[in-house]
């Protein structure tokens, strides 16, 4: 984009990213939903998990959550998932489409499309309250984030995760704050350690009333902060923030110029 700062622009860069090792096509039933390394592939066949090579792309041989699940465990098995978490998320296709669900630490590995909400949140004021991720969180530990981020569960709305992930993460309800909108939506893809990264990010900002503080409830956040645009602004250039984040938050700024 003309005019924007380097640093966003590399922001940009890293958000569309190919991955590091060629994938193949994950199809459940006849959709794509996915992609996976072929040597990876090739090992889950040879193994006995429900999986086999047609027409350059890997079909899994079973369409129910059972066969899903076991290309799961066989991942953790191998030590090539995430953190495990026992918790279910949607499979989708690229129009968006349910088709399953899977154990969240499978998602990266396989290539898999996540569905995430996020929250800018904003002071009367005009300035931004941020959160600091734990320092033991299995993906960018201690950097700086939006208010409220977190990723759709399997069963669950778009509603569901922005209200869930708000308590659970600034303890706050929906109802009591103010100028809740729509902010757009945010794609992200590229590499990163245990696989391929696509997720679909909806978003949203609000208003904190002067008489809110967020307190954290989950244990996954190490605090808060209240800043004003040129310190976020700062922050971000020097990479103090997710990735996400702060292509989240540049956006926010930008909306602010154009109002």
């Amino acid at each position: 984009m003309n005019g924007e700062p380097g640093w966003l622009a590399e922001l940009r860069r890293r958000a569309a990213l190919p991955p590091l090792v060629p994938r193949e096509p994950l199809r459940f039933g006849p959709a794509e939903v996915g992609s996976i390394e072929p040597a990876i592939g090739a090992r889950m066949a040879a193994d006995g998990v429900p999986l086999r090579h047609e027409r350059g792309a890997w079909q899994v041989s079973s369409r129910d959550d059972e066969a899903l699940a076991e290309l799961a465990a066989w991942l953790r098995e191998q030590g090539l998932a995430s953190r495990w978490r026992d918790e279910l998320l949607p499979v989708i296709d690229a129009e968006g489409k349910l088709h399953g669900a899977i154990e969240r630490a499978a998602m990266r590995p396989l290539g898999l499309i996540t569905q995430a909400v996020h929250l800018v949140g904003r002071h009367p004021d005009g300035r931004f309250w941020v959160q600091q991720r734990a320092h033991d969180k299995a993906t960018d530990p201690g950097l700086w984030d939006t208010l409220v981020g977190g990723l759709m569960a399997a069963g669950e709305t778009v509603q569901l995760t922005l209200e869930r992930e708000t308590w659970e993460e600034a303890g706050l309800r929906l109802a009591e704050l103010d100028a809740l909108q729509p902010l757009g939506h945010l794609q992200i893809r590229r590499p990163v350690a245990e696989g391929y990264m696509v997720e679909r990010a909806t978003l949203f900002q609000a208003v904190l009333p002067r008489r809110l503080t967020p307190e954290n409830r989950d244990g996954e956040v190490a605090g808060f902060a209240c800043i004003d645009a040129a310190t976020l602004e700062a922050d971000l250039a020097a990479g103090r923030y997710t990735l996400e984040a702060a292509l989240i938050h540049a956006h926010a700024m930008a909306m602010d110029a154009v109002r």
